[in-house]
């Protein structure tokens, strides 16, 4: 039997848990192992594209665990009322190949998302950033302010959206939280003042959501919002102005905001800022960026949680994804065995 988190069982942890609580220990499983980069059989995600989305496989192994999540990002579903990102994950055994646990990854992503962004600002944003602006107030927002709250104490959000029942929709989810949220009329007056700037938007274009006039110095850009080819936010002249961290530099230079730039572009990643090995701010006047587009490993630091909460929480049900056989040579025998199936009977 192979362990399963569906929707339900997820809602019911967090709620045990409480949002934050999980997100600072996710933040935590997320920094340990980013810090065992090098340990990790990594590849850019396998994308298929289409003129309405995309659909993606995003593998990784440490050697004895191995995980892969499907995802889709498609932007135009809201107008049918479907989400614009869904996807699922699996844990395996690297050494039998047998599947571990499987998982529910809408919430699930959008949770790993957060707590990357917040562990990136932790190491890249102004100690003591108080303010952060958040632009696009979609699926991402509330896990997104929840873990920069949870992670580096900020309690003032300044918001915007081009939608007003996305505005109203994040005011009244983030009410008892314990977080100040003032609605701005645009863009220009939701960054001024921001120590934090966090932009997700999900059109799937070469948008300019910020251009360098708006951020003056100091100031981190979380960009969550251009994860794929042709689908950027910020201006060129940002980034050439500020230094930038991603999280795996081959895929990021497809998918993010980076594909606008040269290829021979000074870019860290994340994990040699965590492991000390390359600087990150290196003033308080620096305007640094986190170039996110998801990761992989971020995935398997969500699927390794839930494995491990899983021991302590009974709260995932088992599902025969994998046959038990008492000769492992005899699969078709599990066929000869199994009762026949019950035919309904028709009245008349």
């Amino acid at each position: 039997m192979v362990k399963f988190f569906g929707v339900r069982e997820l809602v019911e942890l967090l709620r045990i848990l409480g949002v934050e609580e999980f997100l600072s220990n996710l933040i935590r499983y997320t920094r340990d192992d980013f810090l065992r980069w090098p340990q990790f059989e990594k590849s850019a995600r396998v994308a298929s594209h289409s003129p309405n989305g995309v659909i993606e496989l995003m593998p990784i192994s440490d050697g004895e665990l191995y995980t892969f999540k499907y995802v889709n990002g498609h932007p135009g579903n809201t107008l049918s009322r479907k989400l614009t990102v869904t996807a699922f994950g699996v844990l395996a055994d690297v050494r039998s190949g047998y599947p571990l646990l499987v998982s529910e990854m809408t919430i699930s992503t959008a949770l790993r998302t957060a707590a990357t962004s917040a562990l990136a600002a932790s190491c890249l944003a102004r100690g003591g950033s108080a303010v952060m602006a958040l632009i696009g107030l979609g699926a991402q927002a509330e896990f997104q302010a929840l873990a920069f709250k949870a992670a580096l104490g900020i309690r003032k959000l300044q918001v915007f959206d081009v939608d007003p029942a996305a505005v109203m929709k994040f005011g009244s989810n983030m009410r008892g939280h314990g977080m100040e949220v003032i609605s701005a009329s645009s863009i220009v007056e939701a960054v001024k003042g921001a120590d934090i700037v966090t932009t997700a938007t999900a059109a799937k274009r070469n948008a300019v959501i910020l251009t360098s006039d708006m951020i003056g110095s100091g100031v981190h850009i979380n960009a969550i919002g251009g994860d794929c080819p042709g689908k950027t936010e910020l201006d060129r002249a940002l980034l050439q102005r500020a230094r930038i961290f991603v999280e795996y530099l081959p895929q990021s230079r497809v998918e993010g905001e980076i594909q606008q730039l040269p290829v021979h572009s000074g870019i860290t990643e994340l994990w040699e800022v965590l492991a000390g090995s390359r600087p990150g701010r290196l003033s308080a006047a620096d305007v640094t960026i986190f170039d996110s587009v998801g990761f992989a490993i971020e995935d398997f630091s969500l699927l390794r949680y839930l494995s491990d909460l899983s021991s302590t929480i009974d709260l995932h049900r088992e599902i025969d994804l994998v046959p038990a056989l008492e000769d492992p040579k005899d699969l078709f025998g599990l066929l000869r065995e199994a009762p026949a199936p019950q035919r309904a009977s028709r009245a008349g």
